[in-house]
């Protein structure tokens, strides 16, 4: 029988490209897996993270199978971002891409009865054949899902498949109330004495169906009479096994866990589960911590869906990448809805051995993940035109859609438009649905635009089954302030912009998905906007997962149906003024304010309750109550509130506009721009105003002034904006950019020759 050992101890490692060792080294660091070595230079924001080559080795007994000719396979659960697997100083396989499972028949190269050295070799180097390419989070390099080693008779069900488990159930519901199951198993070295039983028990352990084949061609199905299906408030599992017999004796076993439910999506009405309308409302995750890197333990994952659980969402963006089977089996069993991807995103590599790498992270995706109930769709790509089009880049959208298709007929295709992706190009129509990343009212234009752009494109395409895959904005806990505005990353304003969509995507029902950009707080190594360097800050919660933000209950109030209630604002701690404005959010249809016990006002409103407080000198207690359920805090009326609450840069930035339109002259930035034949202007890419250092100084410097961001020459994110135009970056900008301020940047570039 199969016998699997795990390998997450003992290892010893290298960070440093120390070469393949001919006995374990000793003197290496003695570290366990999961195991990641960007746990901290990943996030710490100095700017950098290592990226290069590292070595993990450990000994180990070849395992003993009790039949003769057994086999013996090494499993990588995941390797950032390419790995060579050595077993005796021979390589037993290289792997690229850093998010999936691989494996390796290493049977001819153990040592029988004697201490075998397994040396593991990962690089999260930049690579032209491995996506991601470039990417607004930190690539971590490490093994850091595990190792394993698998045991099997010579005769076993198929290991060598991408990773996959080699059984694959496919449950469709019946009119009748039954279910059937297809099941498919693959086995290795069989022959006609070799059978496939297959076992089928409900989630109470009860065997409620069964088949047997033969091992040669083992695909059947099977009918369950009275199916239970998998909703998402009741995500009802059964478990499939399958058994590889030979006369009286199991020589390999193997079990997945399926759900039964049918789902679809159309362009007005969203959504279907089971014949139900359900909007999907949700968040995307990343599945890295503070400190830990991607190093996440099972408990670490569970721990995430059930946070996510309690915020109310039914469904979750797999954000940009395969995610541990730790997660995919959290979500079967919580019931989440699942968008699932691969790292084909920002920037398009023309290398036809990068196409053959998104072909094969598909392949590695749909294989290992086709028996988890919660995925319903495969994702394709993201933000794919930030470095702009080519009918290669469409050809090769067209082949991936495809090939889902082939993998897995079931499930539907979707994209995550970046927000300049025009309305009208031919990347549209490609995959079953479709979704934008849009983030008005953070990065250009005001939050109010959402609604009306979404609105626009369902009238322009109500054949368009349209989604909002990515939207939010940094709100940091240090910063607060009575008159929150964009780009003050402060809490107050991300509650605000979160206030307004989640009422936007309520009252849009042909909406089929939306997920917030992010559920937490998640390393980017080259971010440096809003005082926290090394992080992108537009989490629900931070990184450590220790505080929710106020806005992490705007989506409670909206979607939990647990009765709530949020007192907003108890790290502004500190206030001034003659009253203050206290927020409520609340699924209830009315709560009380008490200030030291005294009733202030009750009112009724929907999900958000504004009050206006005139607080006593000195400590008020702060109380709301909706039924039965209350909350409290704690605020002290000061004269003047701390300064820590305000961004240093929003101060900074201000000052620095007034001296660059100071420095600008007399210009009439009124007048139509002008764009003369070899000088630089704002209509010149990222990368050729880079040329120049007189032309980059400018164009830092306005990056700087309009957006809050530090801008860095060919170092952090920049193969994702060394395409765009200083015109479209500004734009991105929205309304933090003054009037006149493009056009003043305008004038100053065209006054230098190329």
């Amino acid at each position: 029988m199969r016998n699997i050992i795990h390998l997450n101890n003992g290892w010893r490692f290298i960070r440093e490209d120390a070469g393949l060792p001919e006995t374990l080294p000793e003197e290496w660091e003695e570290v366990e897996l999961p195991h990641c070595w960007n746990a901290v230079d990943g996030q710490d924001g100095n700017g950098a993270y290592y990226r290069g080559r590292c070595w993990y080795a450990r000994n180990f007994q070849t395992p003993v199978q009790p039949l003769g000719n057994g086999r013996v396979y090494v499993e990588v659960l995941a390797a950032g971002q390419q790995a060579s697997v050595y077993v005796n100083g021979k390589e037993a396989v290289y792997h690229e891409g850093g998010y999936s499972t691989f494996r390796a028949d290493i049977t001819g190269l153990c040592r029988d009865g004697q201490e075998n050295l397994l040396v593991i070799a990962c690089s999260n180097e930049e690579k032209s054949s491995v996506y991601p390419q470039s990417a607004d989070f930190t690539f971590y390099g490490g093994l850091y899902r595990g190792v394993n080693l698998i045991s099997v008779p010579d005769t076993h069900f198929d290991l060598d498949y991408y990773g996959g488990p080699g059984l694959q159930v496919t449950p469709e519901p019946c009119d009748d109330g039954g279910a059937v199951f297809r099941l498919a198993s693959w086995v290795k070295n069989a022959d006609e004495n070799f059978t496939v039983l297959y076992s089928i028990r409900d989630a109470e352990g009860n065997e409620v169906a069964g088949a047997a084949r033969p091992a040669a061609d083992a695909g059947v199905t099977v009918y369950v009479p009275d199916a239970e299906k998998w909703e998402i408030d009741r995500p009802y599992l059964y478990t499939v096994t399958a058994t590889l017999q030979r006369r009286n004796e199991a020589f390999d076993e193997i079990s997945v866990r399926a759900g039964v439910r049918s789902f679809s999506c159309d362009p007005e009405k969203g959504f279907f589960i089971n014949g139900r309308q359900t909007p999907l409302r949700g968040v995307s995750r990343h599945q890295d911590r503070l400190y830990k890197g991607n190093a996440l333990t099972r408990e670490e994952h569970y721990e995430d869906a059930r946070l996510i659980k309690e915020l109310g969402a039914n469904t979750i963006r797999l954000a940009h990448y395969q995610h541990s089977q730790d997660f995919y089996d959290a979500c079967d069993e919580l019931g989440f809805i699942v968008w699932a991807e691969i790292p084909f995103i920002s920037v398009f590599n023309t290398d036809p051995a990068a196409h053959e790498n998104c072909i094969s992270q598909m392949k590695e995706l749909i294989i290992q993940n086709y028996n988890h109930p919660s995925i319903c769709f495969w994702g394709i790509s993201n933000e794919i035109l930030i470095g702009g089009i080519s009918e290669k880049l469409v050809e090769n959208h067209r082949e991936l859609n495809a090939l889902c298709k082939q993998l897995d007929p079931t499930r539907l295709t979707t994209i995550a438009h970046v927000s300049m992706t025009p309305v009208d190009g031919p990347l549209h129509g490609i995959t079953d649905v479709e979704s934008y990343n849009h983030y008005f009212g953070w990065y250009g234009g005001k939050m109010e635009d959402n609604g009306s752009w979404l609105d626009d494109f369902h009238r322009m395409h109500p054949e368009i089954c349209l989604g909002l895959s990515e939207y939010g904005c940094e709100g940091i806990i240090t910063y607060h302030g009575a008159n929150p505005a964009c780009r003050d990353y402060s809490e107050e304003y991300q509650a605000l912009y979160h206030e307004h969509m989640a009422k936007v995507l309520e009252e849009r029902s042909y909406i089929w998905s939306s997920y917030v950009w992010n559920m937490f707080d998640f390393g980017c190594a080259a971010r440096n906007e809003g005082g926290v360097a090394g992080r992108n800050n537009k989490g629900l919660m931070t990184i450590d997962r220790k505080m929710k933000k106020d806005s992490y209950y705007v989506y409670q109030a909206y979607w939990s149906k647990k009765p709530m209630v949020h007192l907003c604002g108890r790290r502004y701690a500190q206030r001034a003024g003659e009253t203050t404005e206290i927020r409520v959010y609340s699924n209830q249809p009315s709560v009380a304010l008490y200030l030291d016990g005294k009733l202030v006002e009750e009112k009724t409103a929907d999900k958000v309750f504004v009050f206006h407080v005139a607080l006593a000198d000195g400590v008020n207690i702060v109380t709301a109550r909706a039924g039965k359920i209350s909350d409290s805090m704690t605020l002290e009326k000061v004269d003047a509130e701390p300064s820590v609450y305000a961004l240093p840069e929003a101060k900074e930035r201000a000052e620095g506009v007034a001296n660059w339109f100071k420095l600008a002259g007399n210009l009439d930035l009124k007048a139509p721009m002008e764009f003369p034949e070899g000088r630089y202007s704002i209509r010149d890419t990222i990368e050729e105003l880079a040329d120049s250092q007189e032309a980059w100084d400018i164009t830092a410097e306005a990056f700087r002034l309009a957006a809050n961001m530090k801008l860095a020459r060919r170092e952090g994110m920049w193969d994702m904006i060394k395409s765009m135009t200083l015109e479209d970056a500004l734009k991105m900008a929205g309304s933090m950019v003054p009037e006149g301020f493009t056009e003043s940047v305008n004038a100053k570039l065209i006054k230098i020759e190329k």
